[in-house]
């Protein structure tokens, strides 16, 4: 592929957007099978969580989740409006029965107030966060005490294998994910490896991975003294 074309396919899996963004959202969902599986495997649901997830693309998992328990509560969001749409297609049910909401936001600046969710995950989209601390930070003030996060990413030894991660990307191992939840105020609970089936990429057969990390609410947060956010607590509350 020339590089125009590389920078293209990263730019779409960044936003999907235009005229390429449902199909690009139907590719997203025939190669993040095993890692959206083995995510909702990881997340140690309980009945009546209230659940968001930060870039659930079209929504075509979110079943998986919601019908295993009709007390769970869901709610997704992401900054591509196309897949804000189509997630909405998809989940009319769950939506008409208010199980599920999709909306959307950036998650630099979740519209939501502070302890709504017993459990926030998000997979795939760290890549693409411009400032993981200030995300982080929305993401412990909208947790409950001790409720729990999920980051699922493809391992930075299998993304340095795809072309266009040049173009954007932000990848992480396993202690680089460690630790910047451990820097947050989260405390690490689990960390999951899995290798997937092999993926074709220009023809060749390529190695895949699921890496996971579940980390816990804790302590007061801190944000660091050169953050643009001082005083989360003062934060407006969104609703």
């Amino acid at each position: 592929m020339d590089e125009e074309t590389l920078k293209a396919i990263a730019g779409q899996l960044r936003q999907p957007s235009g005229e390429y963004a449902i199909q690009v959202g139907e590719k997203m969902n025939e190669g993040n099978l095993h890692i959206n599986l083995n995510t909702f495997e990881a997340l140690n649901l309980a009945a009546g969580d209230n659940i968001l997830e930060i870039g659930m693309g079209n929504g075509f998992f979110v079943k998986n989740i919601l019908s295993a328990d009709n007390s769970l509560k869901y709610i997704g969001c992401d900054f591509s409006e196309i897949m804000v749409d189509e997630a909405r297609k998809q989940n009319a049910v769950f939506i008409a029965t208010g199980q599920a909401k999709f909306l959307k936001a950036d998650a630099h600046e979740l519209p939501f107030v502070r302890e709504t969710f017993d459990k926030v995950f998000s997979i795939n989209t760290i890549y693409f966060w411009d400032n993981p601390q200030i995300v982080l930070a929305e993401i412990w003030r909208v947790l409950k005490p001790k409720g729990q996060v999920t980051i699922s990413v493809r391992p930075k030894s299998i993304m340095e294998h795809y072309p266009f991660v040049k173009y954007g990307f932000k990848t992480f191992a396993k202690d680089d994910l460690t630790e910047l939840l451990a820097k947050n105020n989260f405390k690490v609970i689990e960390i999951v490896e899995k290798d997937e089936p092999e993926v074709e990429i220009n023809g060749e057969l390529t190695k895949t991975a699921t890496l996971l990390v579940r980390a816990e609410k804790y302590g007061t947060l801190k944000i660091d003294k050169d953050s643009s956010i001082f005083n989360l607590p003062s934060l407006p509350m969104f609703k």
